[in-house]
């Protein structure tokens, strides 16, 4: 009997991993303070045009070819994707939030994956030559798990609307069945940006999206805070 990677891909992409996720806003706190987003409608619109115009090009698609580096052991595409990462994420809390859970992440992992790829990544992490951004680590470790693409790419897509819907419950507020309408509403989309995500060109990877940025970079300065990010 074929061997059930069902199990490990729920871990990897588990929303309740003790990374500190939910301490990050992603820049959603911004948006609710300045209502932009102050109810079930601008909740919903405000999680597919993160999912949609942003992940896609950015996170998502570098934690796919993360995936596909570490299937041909190439160590240097993996380091040059982490300074890419990096280099893409010009407000600093968003910088920071995602090299915080990458690390989390790899310590969690590197406990169970025994290989000389997380060997050599954590040589270069431990020389500070890399950030260890979380759609690169998670890329890495879906990989070695032997988790097909397609489905890690979907548990990554929904690791990430479920933080957002979360979120928005908490802030705007919202009722919890209001976040699970907007949650259920996702699955058609999650399923086609898991399809387009795979096959979004190179010179794409790291579209820019600049009202996003300058939201998260509002944040830093927001009179009263609830999250790091």
């Amino acid at each position: 009997m074929e061997k059930s990677f069902l199990g490990k891909l729920l871990h990897l992409a588990d929303p309740t991993l003790p990374i500190g996720a939910y301490t990050h806003s992603n820049g959603l706190e911004t948006y609710v303070q300045i209502r932009l987003v102050q109810d079930k409608e601008s909740a919903d619109q405000y999680v597919r045009h993160n999912l949609w115009y942003n992940m896609k090009y950015n996170d998502a698609a570098i934690m796919k070819l993360a995936y596909e580096a570490t299937m041909v052991r190439d160590i240097d595409s993996l380091q040059a994707l982490d300074q890419e990462c990096s280099a893409l994420k010009s407000a600093k809390e968003i910088r920071q939030a995602s090299q915080k859970l990458g690390l989390r992440l790899f310590k969690i992992f590197t406990r169970y994956e025994k290989d000389s790829l997380v060997e050599a990544w954590a040589t270069l992490a431990k020389q500070r030559k890399v950030d260890s951004h979380y759609c690169v680590i998670y890329g890495m470790f879906a990989c070695l798990l032997q988790i097909p693409l397609a489905e890690a790419m979907h548990a990554y897509y929904y690791n990430a609307a479920i933080g957002m819907v979360t979120n928005a419950v908490k802030l705007v507020p919202l009722g919890q069945l209001d976040g699970q309408d907007i949650l259920f509403a996702l699955h058609d989309d999650l399923e086609t940006l898991c399809a387009e995500t795979l096959l979004v060109e190179r010179h794409l990877v790291g579209l820019c999206n600049v009202g996003f940025d300058i939201r998260c970079m509002q944040h830093e300065r927001l009179y009263t805070r609830i999250y790091i990010s």
